[in-house]
């Protein structure tokens, strides 16, 4: 680990020399390319160097405890030993932490896909309590939410809607949120009082550039068409919706909730576009990891991750094996309880994988 540190340090004071460097001043792309990587690395740096810090304030007090003759300085030098083992211990596990593999993703916006499951328009209503719960979500965060496409049925009932998220590291957060999450309640159409049990599909992509993703446009077969709203009525007179499949994957995108069929071709693009980055970074994962496929950070759709059940008022994770006994907290779009315990356990999984 401490190798690792050492080169990392390295390459920061190397930046700094480049960084000052006129060469690269006059060369704008290089220079943020540079000012990038040291804002990525400069937070470990400070840890490490307050690491050896520390590690030599220790080596200085285990030599005044050693030479010292006077019961008040040793008494004074073991009460500092005690608190720089306990600092550098807590220094050390940071810094493992900081060691791990960044998801190049965790920095970008997110585009959120809530599909209608097993259920019925249960499922649809449920499809839009996951909305309301996200969007409460990202407004506690100051993110800005943006519906994309939304097929509605009437009265509440959304068989799917696809919305971005943009913010500070919104990714970061929201990939947890991938998979299949599970309702179980008495609708209110039910006069016997049954519990009903409805799923509801969540995926979360990363919002990525073109130039993160090679898109050749001829590889693309666009069609447009009518919008259509809530029972199939038309909203708009003129062909504006556009529908993108990708051939050579067989991704299809469908976008009619602009006006325009500019605005939904850039829509539908965008869409496209983190669609095609999130199946080779799952192909990526299956190919490194095929022992690792739990659902923490994997984007897997075909387990259930989270039950909701509102006889018990409760909200069970089953990755983690957590529950909250305020469903309507939880709905309300607090789920950070969740979110943490998430990212925790993923880390754990990464450092063990590491040692």
């Amino acid at each position: 680990m401490f190798d690792k540190l050492s080169g990392v340090e390295d390459r920061y004071v190397e930046i700094d020399r480049l960084l000052s460097d006129p060469s690269i001043a006059s060369d704008p792309k290089r220079l943020t390319s540079l000012a990038k990587e040291r804002s990525e690395i400069e937070e470990i740096v400070i840890a490490y160097r307050t690491y050896k810090t520390q590690k030599d304030q220790l080596q200085q007090a285990k030599e005044l405890l050693r030479e010292s003759d006077d019961p008040e300085m040793r008494e004074m030098a073991q009460m500092e030993i005690e608190d720089l083992n306990a600092s550098l211990e807590s220094l050390e596990d940071n810094l493992r932490l900081m060691l791990l593999p960044k998801d190049p993703r965790d920095g970008k916006n997110a585009i959120v896909e809530i599909r209608a499951g097993a259920g019925g328009d249960e499922a649809g209503l449920f499809a839009g309590d996951l909305l309301r719960m996200y969007t409460r979500y990202a407004e506690s965060n100051r993110w800005k939410v943006d519906i994309l496409d939304m097929n509605e049925a009437g009265g509440n009932i959304i068989k799917s809607v696809t919305f971005a998220i943009k913010g500070a590291d919104v990714f970061s957060r929201m990939k947890y949120e991938s998979g299949v999450h599970r309702v179980q309640r008495v609708p209110t159409t039910e006069s016997q009082g049954r519990i009903h049990t409805s799923t509801a599909t969540v995926a979360v992509l990363a919002e990525m550039d073109e130039v993160d993703v090679e898109l050749d446009m001829n590889d693309v077969r666009v069609d447009v068409f009518r919008s259509q709203g809530a029972g199939g009525q038309s909203v708009n007179t003129t062909d504006s919706a556009v529908r993108m499949t990708h051939i050579p994957s067989g991704i299809v995108v469908e976008m009619q909730d602009e006006r325009s069929q500019l605005q939904n071709r850039e829509r539908a693009k965008q869409v496209l576009i983190a669609r095609l980055y999130e199946l080779e970074m799952t192909r990526q994962r299956e190919a490194q990891e095929a022992e690792r496929r739990g659902q923490i950070g994997s984007g897997d759709r075909s387990e259930k991750i989270r039950t909701y059940n509102y006889p018990q008022n409760r909200v069970t994770d089953h990755r983690v094996n957590h529950s909250s006994y305020n469903l309507p907290d939880v709905l309300d779009g607090n789920i950070d309880e969740f979110i943490d315990r998430l990212a925790t356990a993923e880390q754990a999984e990464l450092l063990s994988a590491a040692e």
